[in-house]
């Protein structure tokens, strides 16, 4: 489908009184595009609502002017689901980015969807509580995008995704209604629960304008341990040991590769001398020397049973947080390499067999191209990124990338496992999906598009053609 881009549909969008309107080449393409950086942006024009009210009015107008919408956030998305490429009109929420409600009974904050990951971590830590989910983009990402996408990141095996945070949502549908969902209620069994079908949606349905965002108790003495391991079967059963004796907060790899390039990249030493294969990332709440005796217990088990080489364990904050940054900083080194990203996961049984099969078509079908494996070990998640050699045009680069990609994503259906585990479907794993959804569901979802989004303006082309 192709929207319009004349003027007398920018004249029109400028009068609804919702917000400022850009139309000019920088913010067109600043706006119009996210971090996947594959799809040029062309939206007709951007526009910035302050209230549900003025999103409302948007969304008529666009019903009434044919002209398909792009809800955009922070843009840090990596599967193009932001992106704007064929004439879209961009609402971005930047604008809307206030806190409105504190309910300390609760444990809640009512905020609107601009309000930025780290805002609201700062927010809740001052009043000593917390909101856990966390990844490498909180500084720029933002709520409705988390929203939007589900994100996960590095506290899932503890804390869960986006989704387990949000009581109550207020929405814009692609009919132009607005929806009150759930109310911040943490029970309510009266039928469907609308609130999860926007959760995840990219978009699609509408635009979430408010949110009820759960908060939980903050975690006492957070403690890292950076373990070198020789084999990716170790890792599993390091994993294991230490989930038998501790609540972990995290558990998160990377691989030599991964390593060398963000020590090369920022300065960052090496976390102990003796070089390793693999590194295990693991944190803990340390509230009591008990729990940082059993982790040293643990450590020293695996030690004997020869999974680890070595180790280290933080003794500070500012060591907690240089160690962190091991695993942290890999997306954004990797970032000038031009990576291929896929965002994969299975059953956590099934990792290690997993990791192998794709290692072996990386090696058969990528022989001149560097992979750096890293990711979420203790949820499935598993971020490949092949890298681009020198030498190699951008375009050339992606063809032969998507070429080995049914290679790849058969073996993710072979697994029963997800072709994105967290960055959502967008415009990049798009023509994929039905590797991780059978027909019936793809049907069915297109089924509840149709409901929320009778015109098909909101984010279109987006998730299924």
């Amino acid at each position: 489908m192709s929207f319009s881009t004349s003027d007398a549909l920018r004249t029109a969008l400028a009068q609804l009184d919702a917000g400022r309107v850009a139309t000019d080449a920088d913010s067109l393409e600043r706006f119009g595009r996210d971090w996947s950086r594959q799809f040029a942006p062309a939206p007709l024009a951007i526009v910035f609502p302050r209230s549900t009210a003025e999103v409302q009015k948007i969304v008529r107008w666009a019903r009434s002017a044919r002209v398909g919408l792009v809800p955009s956030g922070g843009r840090t998305g990596l599967s193009g689901g932001a992106t704007a490429s064929n004439g879209e009109v961009v609402v971005a929420l930047d604008a809307m980015n206030a806190i409105l409600d504190y309910d300390a009974p609760d444990r809640s904050v009512r905020c609107q969807p601009g309000v930025v990951t780290r805002v609201l971590q700062d927010y809740a830590n001052e009043r000593g509580l917390f909101y856990p989910v966390d990844f490498a983009s909180a500084g720029s990402s933002t709520i409705g995008g988390n929203i939007a996408t589900n994100a996960g990141g590095i506290k899932v095996i503890r804390y869960g995704m986006t989704r387990e945070w949000i009581t109550g949502l207020t929405v814009v549908t692609g009919a132009g209604e607005v929806l009150e969902l759930n109310h911040g209620l943490l029970k309510n069994a009266t039928g469907y629960d609308l609130r999860h079908l926007f959760i995840g949606s990219e978009g699609t349905l509408g635009i979430v304008t408010e949110a009820t965002v759960r908060l939980a108790r903050a975690p006492q003495n957070l403690t890292v341990m950076v373990l070198g391991l020789d084999t990716f079967a170790a890792i599993m059963q390091v994993m294991q040991a230490f989930r038998a004796r501790l609540d972990l907060t995290a558990f998160e790899f990377f691989s030599d590769k991964a390593l060398a390039h963000v020590c090369a990249h920022t300065g960052l030493p090496a976390p102990f001398d003796t070089p390793a294969a693999y590194y295990a990332l693991i944190e803990f709440d340390a509230e009591n020397d008990l729990q940082t005796e059993a982790a040293m217990a643990v450590f020293e088990d695996c030690m004997e049973q020869g999974w680890v080489s070595d180790g280290v364990i933080s003794q500070s904050e500012q060591q907690r947080q240089s160690l962190w940054r091991l695993r942290e900083d890999i997306s954004e080194t990797l970032s000038s390499h031009t990576p291929y990203k896929n965002d994969l996961s299975v059953k956590i049984s099934a990792v290690p067999d997993f990791l192998h099969d794709i290692d072996e078509i990386g090696a058969r079908e990528y022989p001149d191209f560097e992979i750096v494996w890293f990711g979420h070990i203790g949820d499935g998640n598993l971020h490949l990124n092949i890298l681009k050699p020198a030498g190699l045009a951008r375009e050339d680069f992606f063809e032969r990338c998507k070429q080995v990609n049914q290679h790849v994503f058969e073996t993710v259906r072979r697994y029963r496992g997800s072709i994105s585990a967290e960055h959502g479907v967008g415009l990049v794993k798009r023509d994929y999906l039905e590797y991780s959804r059978s027909p019936a569901e793809i049907t069915a979802m297109k089924g509840l598009k149709a409901v929320f989004d009778p015109d098909g303006i909101m984010n279109p082309g987006k998730i299924f053609h």
